[in-house]
């Protein structure tokens, strides 16, 4: 079996794999620093709330600690997000208490009351587009049953003004203490995405050379973790695009959220035919009932072509355009010939070989790769925004 050494100048596996834990890292430092970011501000409304808080007129100056706690209700990852919380959670209150008011028309709280309440909060809360402030309508109809007691308009009219203090204050700050623009997690979550296909091509590509069965066999187990991989992605360009939305930072960050969207496709449909390839490659070394077999002959080619097209992911991370259109030349000629090969040797009886089937999956997987303009350079403005 070849080590790592013996490979670095063909497949590069051991760069790969420094480079792929590199990029790792530097996407949960970009997940990371946005997290502390919001902590901070967290922090910061409550206690701008809580100053607040005292100020307000009549009764709702008795009950300054719901500022602080509306202050972290609206506190979100995004300024949009923030708005978007704030306003559901207001609308959920106010149906809340409206929901108390009608009943105590029952008379004092009893275990039917709150039941009653309950009941009907949770209905309440299945209402269309009210979002988080589902949540609040049972809990603010019970607080107001409960806790405002003999003098339900005073703790309403209070729980609802410094509730709406603290929302405020939290938007507001959100809007003005650096709102967070995720375009760099984005882009290195694509760029990790990428190498680790690349990572995967490379490592079947050695396995192909290796002594059947292979002893290294966890490429075979990854299908599942590509899967997992590839949602974790879109979940974060989806949240690099909600976190431009009411962000006056993107004027100076500009990005193309939706060129990201393109890339982020390409690379679904990149990993939907490595995990074809993967169980192709599976089966045929380890399924006794699998019919496909690789002939005599055509493992190093078939080698040698998953390895240029691993390659060719991977250049496109930290290579020179004209070194990516050299590593696509010779990964169009490599699937060319194998798939001439693979026609050529199939015998008219034999078993069906899975060679035609793996080169016509990474033919596929050059046509999306050939969409990646190599002469586009990065734009250095848009990775820099958190």
């Amino acid at each position: 079996m070849a080590n790592d050494t013996e490979h670095d100048g063909a497949g590069h596996p051991a760069r790969l794999r420094r480079l792929t834990r590199t990029v790792g890292a530097r996407v949960s430092s970009a997940l990371l620093w946005p997290r502390l970011q919001l902590a901070t501000k967290a922090a910061l409304a409550a206690g701008i709330a809580f100053y607040i808080a005292p100020f307000m007129p009549g009764s709702a100056s008795n009950y300054p600690y719901y500022a602080p706690l509306g202050a972290l209700v609206a506190m979100y990852e995004n300024v949009s997000g923030s708005m978007r919380q704030g306003f559901q959670t207001l609308v959920g209150l106010a149906i809340g208490i409206g929901l108390a008011f009608m009943l105590f028309s029952l008379g004092e709280p009893s275990p039917v009351t709150v039941a009653i309440v309950m009941g009907l909060g949770v209905i309440l809360a299945g209402l269309p587009r009210i979002g988080s402030g589902s949540d609040w309508i049972p809990t603010a109809a019970l607080l107001v049953l409960l806790v405002g007691g003999h003098n339900p308009d005073q703790f309403s009219f209070g729980y609802l003004l410094q509730m709406g203090v603290g929302v405020t204050v939290g938007i507001v700050v959100n809007l003005l203490v650096f709102p967070p623009l995720h375009f760099k997690a984005a882009a290195l979550s694509l760029a990790e995405l990428r190498l680790t296909l690349a990572r995967q091509l490379g490592d079947m590509g050695m396995a192909l050379q290796e002594n059947w069965p292979p002893e290294h066999e966890d490429w075979s187990r990854r299908s599942e973790s590509l899967t997992a991989h590839t949602r974790s992605v879109r979940a974060a360009v989806e949240k690099a695009d909600a976190s431009r939305r009411a962000n006056p930072r993107r004027r100076l960050h500009p990005r193309d959220v939706e060129e990201d969207y393109r890339n982020l496709r390409d690379l679904e449909r990149l990993t939907f035919h490595i995990q074809d390839v993967t169980q192709v490659l599976s089966d045929v070394i380890w399924a006794s009932d699998h019919p496909f077999v690789i002939p005599d002959g055509q493992s190093e080619p078939l080698a040698r072509a998953m390895t240029l097209v691993g390659d060719l992911l991977r250049a496109i991370e930290e290579d020179t355009p004209e070194r990516q259109a050299e590593l696509l030349k010779e990964a169009e000629a490599a699937v060319k010939d194998l798939s001439v090969l693979a026609a050529s040797g199939h015998q008219p009886g034999s078993a069906p070989s899975a060679v035609e089937s793996i080169s016509l999956s990474l033919h596929r997987m050059l046509r999306v790769v050939k969409k990646v303009d190599p002469t586009r350079e990065p734009d250095a403005s848009s990775t820099g925004a958190n």
